[in-house]
């Protein structure tokens, strides 16, 4: 159904990069518009789950090699240093991989693929307007240009040009959460597994990357204050390292390596109702904002984009899109549900911390595997087969 079929994608990020390949590798006709002058994503490193990696070998691309093989997800505790539960992915998923990879690799990975497949990627393209009709889609870019195509693909992001066109304006209310990322050299020796320090009201995730040469920080805290939106803005290492003052040895000297940290606000936006017109569609954050207590917000890209080249490449376009949403906007629902649940639980306190830090400690120690398949439902998801 995608023989010589014209489509243009917004977004060179990984939702926008991902499709892209998949719709060329079915024999659509592609061109990716980014609005950055180039292509380039700095400092920041993400998780990518077996559902991911399913993806990212259907559309014949080998992440493995640029990134660490998880072998397990620790959580502790974040004032005393001491283990609450190991999640033991080698144990346990063996034949899974749980990947610890830098964004940058990933990007390069994907824009690398869509290049080898012949798609157009045009850079420094920003669009102001979108206007659709029954034959086709018009883009208006920054500065006057135009261009014209059967299907347009809106993977733009937070501050998607297309979902308003959609949906109307976004109301994304914020979370009372701020997030510092960082990353450091590593001292070598390093796990090769998630840290998760919890504490109350805050938590620290960290984990290596690029063969254990540097260490990935994300730190969260609760706090009244309204901070911006978006990942580069730039933080105080010195702040950073006074609001989690009180944590354990190992973190506070981790912290205190810190040279540079970007510093942003946690916002909750509602899964877009709508994800498509007659020839239009969102994939990715453009649609479905998550916030990164399950590390599936590159995850659940991926797997969009497979589904909508996939319904793209076997339906008639007036059933393809209704299937593409109606396949992924329960799937994903459910996945930002239990990120907010595990943001819930990552910063219990009192009470309720000792006795939620009691409960996984006894699920460690009485049933570790059952533990470990808590998220079989997530992890075991395979989109190419579908």
């Amino acid at each position: 159904m995608l023989i010589g079929e014209d489509i243009g994608i917004l977004g060179a990020g990984v939702a926008g990069l991902a499709v892209a390949r998949a719709l060329a590798l079915r024999g659509a006709k592609v061109t990716v518009y980014e609005q950055a002058p180039e292509i380039r994503e700095v400092g920041a490193g993400l998780q990518i789950s077996p559902n991911g990696v399913r993806v990212l070998a259907g559309l014949g691309l080998d992440p493995v090699s640029r990134a660490v093989r998880s072998k397990g997800v620790r959580l502790m505790d974040g004032y005393m240093g001491r283990e609450v539960l190991y999640l033991d992915l080698a144990a346990y998923r063996p034949n899974d991989d749980f990947l610890l990879m830098h964004r940058a690799d990933l990007i390069d990975l994907l824009h690398q693929g869509a290049r080898d497949v012949d798609v157009d990627i045009r850079l420094h393209h920003k669009v102001e307007d979108i206007d659709g009709d029954e034959d086709g889609v018009t883009l208006n870019f920054e500065g006057g240009a135009t261009a014209r195509h059967g299907i347009v693909l809106g993977a733009d992001g937070l501050h998607s040009k297309l979902r308003p066109m959609l949906n109307g304006p976004a109301k994304p209310f914020f979370t009372g959460q701020t997030a510092w990322r960082a990353t450091v050299p590593a001292l070598g020796g390093e796990p090769e597994v998630a840290m998760v320090h919890m504490a109350a009201g805050r938590h620290v995730v960290s984990y290596p990357l690029r063969g254990g040469e540097i260490i990935n920080i994300v730190a969260v805290e609760e706090r009244s204050d309204w901070i911006e939106e978006g990942w580069f803005h730039e933080g105080d290492p010195e702040e950073l390292r006074r609001n989690f003052s009180n944590f354990c040895p190992g973190i506070t000297a981790l912290l205190g390596r810190v040279e540079q940290v970007s510093r942003w606000g946690l916002f909750r936006h509602p899964v877009a109702v709508r994800w498509h017109s007659d020839r239009t569609a969102l994939l990715g954050d453009a649609a479905h904002p998550t916030l990164p207590f399950l590390a599936q917000g590159a995850v659940m890209a991926l797997e969009d984009a497979w589904v909508l080249a996939d319904c793209l490449g076997k339906l008639p376009l007036d059933q393809a899109l209704p299937a593409y949403q109606m396949c992924r906007r329960p799937r994903v629902t459910r996945v930002i549900e239990a990120a907010n649940a595990n943001a819930r639980n990552y910063h219990l306190s009192g009470p309720k911390r000792f006795l939620g830090h009691t409960a996984l400690r006894l699920a460690g120690q009485l049933a570790p595997k059952q533990a470990v398949e808590k998220f079989a439902w997530l992890y075991d998801y395979d989109v190419t087969a579908e």
